[in-house]
């Protein structure tokens, strides 16, 4: 058996269909030392080459990493401990949501700005009086509460306040009374001219 054919067993021909007027079919088939496939990559290999490459980055670029990792775990805390205080103030739709669930609407705005124009059916409370009206607002704290100002600070302070008390059901309104008219929602009052007759 020459070097060329090794590995190669030849079997005894079949016999044709044709019978004896035909050449004889050979048939072929490798030895098992052939039959192996190839092994895969060396993914082990290559995964600890992939990692010594980012031992390297992490070795000559220490801050960037350090850095890298405080914001994530900045990121993580900062989401946890929004979840866990849970909503404090609503967008101008899930406001109107609020309200016609029976929410009571307190504006912690001034007299004279209440006056000018407020939501429907809101009490006016300006944020200094707040603490003297806490014996009112106990009366409330079954249901729900959405406080008012003009660009949200102020009724974010009452929320926090009002939640450290007790009040679990207050929200504030986000971007206050200016981004409710910015969605296009209705004010009420302000002092109309009577017609003459």
């Amino acid at each position: 058996m020459s070097p060329a054919t090794k590995g190669i067993v030849e079997k005894a021909p079949k016999p044709s269909i044709l019978g004896a007027f035909s050449e004889p079919l050979h048939w072929y088939t490798l030895q098992p030392e052939q039959t192996q496939q190839q092994k895969p990559p060396d993914f082990a290999r290559r995964n600890k080459g992939l990692m010594d490459t980012y031992l390297e980055f992490a070795n000559k670029h220490t801050l960037l990493v350090v850095g890298l990792f405080l914001s994530f775990f900045f990121l993580v805390f900062s989401e946890l401990r929004r979840k866990a205080m849970g909503t404090i103030n609503l967008e101008p739709p899930d406001a109107v949501k609020l309200i016609n669930a029976d929410a009571k609407v307190i504006d912690l705005r001034t007299q004279e700005v209440f006056a000018r124009g407020h939501i429907v059916n809101a009490q006016n409370i300006p944020m200094a009086d707040l603490d003297t009206h806490r014996d009112d607002l106990e009366k409330l704290k079954d249901k729900p509460i959405l406080l008012a100002c003009e660009n949200g600070i102020t009724s974010t302070k009452a929320v926090n306040s009002l939640r450290k008390s007790g009040f679990e059901n207050v929200y504030g309104l986000r971007g206050g009374l200016t981004n409710w008219t910015q969605a296009g929602l209705p004010l009420v009052g302000g002092k109309k001219k009577s017609k003459k007759k």
